[in-house]
């Protein structure tokens, strides 16, 4: 029977090999106690060599093995390990792997002591060698290095489940089927006569036993496949409805059962034809972004509660319906909370423009083979990536990936990244960079510009480094990034024949010197490095439906503008409206810009009239003389005094000698409804309607500070494989409740209890605002996390901790 060990707790480490895998008489007193995921070095946030993560380390684990588990398969299952490694289990070589994308098995039935302890070593060789993928050229991110995903031992029978594929066949018909391929491993050394029996276990808990067969299986691997007409229509998996289910498979020989492991997936259809991507037959734009896998200080080792956190982030604040896996296979955490969420992936195998030599290849046709075998239950993944990213055409190399996917997975299309128009199609799905737009011209290129075929067209990248924006840049820099964003949004939701966009980039990343800003950061996302948005985040999270979101990108702040004149006020919502007032008196309420953004399902708010009838008001003004002296201001705004046109000069003479104006009360008009100089400055409020219902309020201006404050995003933490981690965000904001962006407060961070800080122990405040991650320390209780302040003082959050 079926049993696992994690084995993610009780690690030694060190940050060299020295001949580790010698048993006897090996001393690990110099070694550091570790857990599991982890990164071979802590780096800082920017600003460091990426050399240094590029070394060979050495892990070490102790583990017994009980007597329940005697005298069974032993499998070591290691879900991540970059980027080269050699296993060694009780001074025995093991086997080892090539790559750091996907995972591997080794077979250690041989040297597993069945009575006493046992010493699992791993040399971890992450330096960035020109036989593997990505490597052999440049490459813009970093790979991190160490074992940084789970690791585990599963002990099988002789007769066992090697794999499950599951495909579901005509889900929009009355006549719903299922296909299973069963992949089973029999080491007795002969023929067996077994019993294969599947249960549908459904989402209420109840199970449908609705297969069984009895088969003669061959010594070593066997392939069976079972198809079944199911007599029950199944709910489908779509995005608002992600439902999932399980198939559990047992195999039985004279009536023992063997093997018993089960499998989820879901019903759904998901096709790319020339008019678009179809889920389940509807016809869906795609509005997805980026990611790439990695956090500050330890790259891309994080557990399940970070993974999960990011798919949250995406589809619930987010709201984008895809997310790319760039340019790799990310944790299968993330992937399964895409599964809950009802995201959609597009999932890819890694590399990025270097296409290496033979053996190289061989090891990429090897990944994209190990990718389509971990994912190919998951209903969220919709296209497999069997192209290197931004690679030059290789017919040779891209017809084996091709085919290996073809051969995996029939039933799912394949596309490869493109950064040039005219290429060579072998896969489904033409994906297309798309990196025109400079903020002045055409939002997307023309399709027919880029296919020469009738393939699908989807595009999979645009803006990022056409537009780097760190999150304390100047206002209208990061209003512009959002608009960019918005544009290419735009353009795709009215062109016909693109199935969607997806925007380059989720979060800032880590990366080599040869890219980004200098630092070691490319500051591409929408989010910064620790998930704290930028306002391009809410030219996205607009878009969405059901949740109000209204965003106002402008402080308000005269200083944040040229000549501090204000110009316009861009309202990121999905507001029906939005009402404005100023120091408390109703300005106006204005709708979505839909002439400037006829497209996207939720354009806009732009508000450039900021007067509305104050001057009819408070002046004494005849309606049409206020609305004549408020176009004459605002032509000013656009203008300025200096270059204002004849016409508007006319209309001023006009309205000073018919209302009696002195220069000087002209001048004060100005001020006092314009520019405010040498008066208090306003606050704005503006208020978000929905079906005339206010859903949400913002207000800005000038304001005092108002403190720090810090956010966990939960207050539970669940050790299970391994540890859990939970973000905190802190926020300098004023009194008005807005991130105060020029601050850069200095905070000490302090634990007690079961967990510590990942990171530094002192941080500064980049924009305003940052995080750090706190993860559990493999024991229960309170963990208290103090944040210290000189000029704030002291705020003290407490955590749960849970083993399970």
């Amino acid at each position: 029977m079926r049993s696992i060990m994690n084995l993610n707790f009780g690690w030694k480490y060190k940050e060299s090999f020295e001949d580790a895998f010698v048993e006897n008489g090996f001393d690990d007193s110099g070694f550091a106690d570790v857990m599991l995921p982890h990164a071979n070095i802590e780096l800082p946030y920017n600003n460091f060599n990426e050399k240094c993560i590029q070394f060979i380390s050495c892990y070490r684990k102790k583990f017994p093995v009980t007597g329940e588990q005697a005298g069974e398969r032993a499998i070591l299952h290691f879900d991540g390990v970059m980027a080269y490694c050699r296993v060694y289990l009780n001074g025995s070589y093991a086997g080892e792997h090539k790559g750091g994308y996907t995972p591997f098995r080794l077979d250690v039935t041989g040297f597993i002591r069945e009575d006493g302890e046992n010493v699992l070593v791993v040399m971890v060789d992450s330096t960035e060698r020109e036989d593997i993928p990505p490597f052999g050229h440049v490459i813009d991110y970093l790979t991190y290095g160490g074992i940084y995903r789970e690791v585990s031992l599963v002990f099988v029978q002789e007769i066992h489940v090697d794999n499950l594929h599951i495909r579901t066949k005509d889900v929009l018909t009355e006549n719903m089927k299922m296909e299973i391929d069963l992949h089973l491993e029999n080491h007795s050394g002969a023929e067996k006569a077994i019993v294969i029996e599947f249960e549908l276990l459904c989402r209420d808990e109840s199970k449908l036993k609705f297969m069984e067969g009895g088969v003669t299986l061959a010594p070593g691997p066997s392939k069976l496949t079972f198809t079944k007409a199911l007599v029950q229509k199944m709910e489908l998996w779509d995005l608002q409805a992600p439902n999932l289910y399980h198939v559990a498979v047992k195999v039985l020989h004279d009536g023992v059962l063997l093997d018993e492991c089960k499998e989820r997936f879901g019903f759904r259809e998901a096709v790319f034809q020339k008019d678009g991507f179809h889920l389940n037959g509807k016809r869906i734009k795609l509005r997805g972004l980026n990611r790439h896998q990695s956090f500050p200080y330890v790259g891309y080792a994080m557990p399940k509660g970070a993974q999960y956190k990011d798919a949250e982030i995406l589809k619930l604040d987010l709201g984008v319906n895809l997310v790319r896996l760039s340019h790799y296979p990310q944790s299968r955490h993330f992937l399964d909370r895409c599964d809950e969420l009802g995201l959609l992936v597009f999932e890819e195998m890694p590399g990025w423009q270097h296409i290496g030599d033979e053996a190289w290849q061989d090891v990429a046709v090897q990944n994209v083979e190990d990718m389509i075998k971990r994912d190919w239950n998951r209903p969220c993944v919709i296209l497999w990536g069997v192209r290197i990213n931004e690679s030059a055409d290789d017919d040779r190399f891209y017809a084996r990936t091709n085919r290996v996917a073809k051969e995996l997975d029939p039933d799912r299309q394949t596309g490869g990244v493109r950064n040039f128009g005219g290429s060579r199609l072998l896969e489904d799905v033409y994906t297309y960079n798309d990196f025109v737009h400079d903020g002045l011209n055409d939002a997307l290129q023309p399709r027919s510009r880029i296919v020469k075929t009738d393939a699908p067209y989807l595009v999979t990248e645009h803006n990022g480094h056409m537009f780097p924006t760190k999150k304390y840049d100047n206002e209208s820099r990061r209003i512009e990034q959002a608009l960019r964003h918005l544009r290419v949004m735009d353009k795709m939701y009215r062109a016909a024949d693109i199935s969607g966009a997806i925007g380059w980039c989720m979060s800032d990343y880590n990366t080599h010197r040869d890219f980004g800003s200098g630092d070691r950061i490319c500051y591409h996302g929408v989010l910064d490095m620790f998930r704290i948005p930028k306002e391009a985040a809410w030219a996205y999270s607009s878009q969405q439906e059901g949740s109000p979101v209204m965003e106002v990108a402008a402080s308000m702040v005269p200083g944040e503008r040229d000549g501090g004149v204000l110009r316009e006020a861009i309202v990121f919502t999905n507001c029906d409206s939005v009402r404005l007032s100023k120091n408390g008196t109703y300005v106006g309420t204005y709708g979505p810009d839909r002439e400037a953004y006829p497209g996207i399902p939720h354009p806009p708010v732009v508000i450039t009239d900021f007067i509305g009838d104050l001057i009819e008001k408070n002046e004494g003004f005849a309606k049409n003389d206020a609305m004549l002296a408020k176009e004459i201001l605002q032509a000013v705004v656009r203008h300025g005094d200096q270059s204002l046109p004849m016409k508007y000069k006319l209309k001023m003479a006009y309205l000073m000698f018919k209302c009696h104006l002195s220069h000087a009360k002209a001048v004060a008009l100005y001020t006092t409804y314009v520019a405010n100089w040498g008066g208090k400055s306003p606050v704005y409020e503006f208020t978000g309607f929905v079906s005339d219902k206010p859903v949400g309020t913002s207000r800005k201006g000038p304001a005092d500070s108002a403190g720090l404050f810090a956010v966990a995003d939960k207050d539970r933490l669940v050790e299970e494989e391994t540890y859990d981690v939970c973000r905190i965000v802190l926020k300098h904001l004023d009194s008005l409740g807005n991130v105060m962006t020029l601050s850069n407060e200095v905070i000490t961070l302090e634990t007690e209890g079961p967990g510590e800080v990942i990171g530094p122990g002192q941080i500064a405040l980049i924009g305003g605002s940052i995080a750090f991650w706190v993860k559990t320390a493999g024991k229960s209780g309170t963990l208290q996390v103090r944040v210290r302040s000189g000029r704030f003082g002291d705020q003290t959050l407490s955590f749960a901790v849970e083993k399970r």
